[in-house]
């Protein structure tokens, strides 16, 4: 969805930052900006600062900042696009509406209609649970261990004994029984007739990853089967793409998700504090799954439960996440079943501990592997091995793969030679020579180590926003052409631009870059961590340094690209670099 220019900065603009910020990090006021404890890394001093006068946050300790969209943006995980409409509905700003074809507006309209009933079923429920209809729902998660804030923050509810309660409440609502039913809220059958999809059960209401209800999973009161119930796929609930809790671990600051098996798990964890706990919903781990999880973490603590399927579900997950790009590790329950078993019964400091001395995934599947041969015999152990080698070939990075052939070797206590050569021939008789060198997939989180000549042209537009006096100085030597690359050269036209109209701006270029990765390298141009100087001479001889080194590379870059031909360019050149030659010699004065 397009936005103008002036509704995204009217939209910035009303929205303070640091009243934004206030409600995610406590912050205090020290001369003219406001200092918290960063919320993108762990510390115990604080060093993240947020200005008033910019609008723009930084943290002198990991290198974060940006203005509020991409704060937002961090913190949330939020798209841009997202971060507009979080931001416009807090400051009352109708954003106008999108233009759909006849079908797609039918699609929208049906989508919002499931979830506005979704949300009024999920109320009913609620309701129903505090009722005396639902005392025993209500006392059997108490039982379970649950604080009422609990409870409600996790929407907890009851469908009562009477199979059609829902539907009626839902008629006298308004809404139409074709509409019930498109929300997998009914189900209609010759005998009964219309009746609720849920009932007599304790509700778990599903919510996607912006809270929005999508649909319930229902645990049974009594002995009826199945115990568990999810919703039906519906245009707004794909079970395969979603999962519990994801609405509440997304915020987590935990660099990792613990991924559980069933609602309950995911439920007591939060409560006792372990907040990056989330759930797949009633079905196993899918790619989808792991495409979801890995916009948030690159890595996963499997806390499956300890039985024979929990086991085999955590095994079937592994190539899943490691082909998504994010490694896994292995939390063993035992002697408990599962998560809140373990913590009902030996605590939140022994979970901890068991997160702490998490298994390693691969070598985790091989323990398993372990059971289907004979360790005790040569011939047993050999095949053993000589499956595991197979396994290590799928390791295509061969820094990987010896780390990992030196840690088998380590745990099995064979030599890391012999294992070398048992997977060099395993290779070989599966007709690779070597392990297949796959190229990567075009736009992976890989970064390459940035250069010099970009740190230097980071420093300048960070020195750029600092004052006109530094800006007028830095541009009397330097033009928007000599930065390279196409959002670092965008910025500074941007920026020149801005100061030509008597202003200097940071946080409003930042609008224009409506794409997560643009966005978020264009607002690192304005945050480059620079060494603390403390004279005004060393602020001087640095600034003259980079200026320097940045003009010196543009003009380089040109002389590669130009055509000898081409006699105007050439006395163009020359004549930059008689200047150049002049400002070696000059003092650069900030004063």
């Amino acid at each position: 969805m397009y936005y103008s220019d002036e509704l995204i900065e009217e939209i910035r603009t009303r929205n303070d930052i640091v009243d934004v910020i206030s409600g995610y990090v406590r912050l205090q006021k020290k001369g003219s900006s406001y200092f918290g404890l960063c919320p993108f890394h762990n510390e115990k001093s604080p060093s993240f600062s947020v200005s008033r006068q910019k609008q723009m946050y930084y943290c002198f300790g990991c290198g974060a900042g940006g203005n509020v969209f991409t704060f937002l943006m961090e913190y949330e995980n939020f798209s841009f696009v997202e971060a507009v409409k979080y931001l416009a509905d807090r400051a009352g700003i109708a954003l106008p509406e999108r233009e759909y074809s006849k079908e797609a507006k039918e699609r929208a309209d049906l989508k919002s209609s499931i979830l506005e009933i979704n949300k009024q079923a999920a109320k009913y429920f609620y309701v129903q649970l505090k009722s005396e209809r639902g005392k025993q729902a209500y006392t059997y998660l108490k039982n379970r261990g649950l604080s009422d804030s609990t409870i409600t923050a996790f929407g907890l509810g009851y469908s009562n004994k009477y199979s059609d309660d829902l539907y009626k409440y839902l008629r006298s609502r308004g809404y139409s029984e074709d509409l019930i039913r498109q929300a997998g809220l009914i189900n209609t059958d010759e005998r009964q007739g219309v009746y609720d999809k849920f009932w007599n059960r304790v509700i778990f209401p599903i919510m996607d990853v912006n809270s929005r209800v999508i649909g319930f999973g229902g645990r049974v009161m009594g002995d009826a089967r199945p115990k568990y119930l999810n919703s039906p796929e519906t245009p707004v609930f794909d079970k395969s793409r979603n999962l519990y809790g994801l609405n509440r671990a997304r915020s987590s600051r935990k660099p990792y998700f613990l991924l559980c098996e069933g609602y309950m798990d995911v439920i007591s964890l939060h409560q006792a504090g372990f907040t990056n706990a989330v759930a797949s919903l009633g079905t196993a781990l899918t790619t989808g799954h792991a495409s979801l999880i890995k916009r948030y973490v690159k890595e996963v603590y499997l806390t499956y439960d300890s039985d024979e399927a929990g086991t085999k579900a955590a095994l079937r997950a592994l190539p899943l996440l490691k082909d998504a790009g994010i490694s896994a590790k292995i939390i063993r329950m035992d002697p408990y079943k599962d998560p809140d078993e373990f913590i009902k019964n030996l605590g939140k400091e022994e979970y901890e501990k068991r997160i702490q001395n998490a298994r390693n995934g691969f070598l985790f599947s091989l323990e398993m592997l372990e059971k289907d041969y004979d360790m005790s015999s040569p011939e047993g152990k050999t095949d053993f091995f000589r499956e595991t080698a197979g396994r290590l070939l799928e390791f295509e990075d061969e820094l990987e793969r010896n780390n990992y052939i030196e840690a088998v070797a380590s745990t099995y206590k064979i030599s890391k030679e012999s294992l070398t050569k048992l997977v060099a021939r395993t290779a070989v008789n599966a007709g690779m020579a070597r392990p297949v060198q796959r190229p990567k997939k075009a736009g992976g989180n890989d970064k390459p180590k940035e250069n010099g000549i970009l740190t230097s042209q980071k420093a300048l537009l960070t020195w750029m926003i600092e004052s006109e006096k530094v800006f007028d100085c830095i541009s009397s030597y330097i033009s928007p052409d000599d930065f390279t690359g196409e959002i670092y050269r965008r910025v500074a036209e941007l920026l020149y631009e801005q100061r030509k109209n008597g202003e200097l701006n940071a946080a409003r270029i930042l609008n224009h870059f409506t794409e997560e990765s643009d966005h978020r390298e264009a607002a690192s141009l304005f945050h480059t961590r620079i060494k603390e100087l403390k004279t005004k001479e060393e602020r001087e001889q640095a600034l003259r340094e980079t200026i320097l080194k940045v003009k010196a590379h543009r003009i380089n870059q040109k002389t590669l690209e130009l055509d000898p031909s081409d006699m105007a360019g050439l006395q163009h050149l020359m004549e930059e670099k008689r200047k150049l030659e002049e400002l070696r010699q000059l003092h650069i004065s900030i004063d």
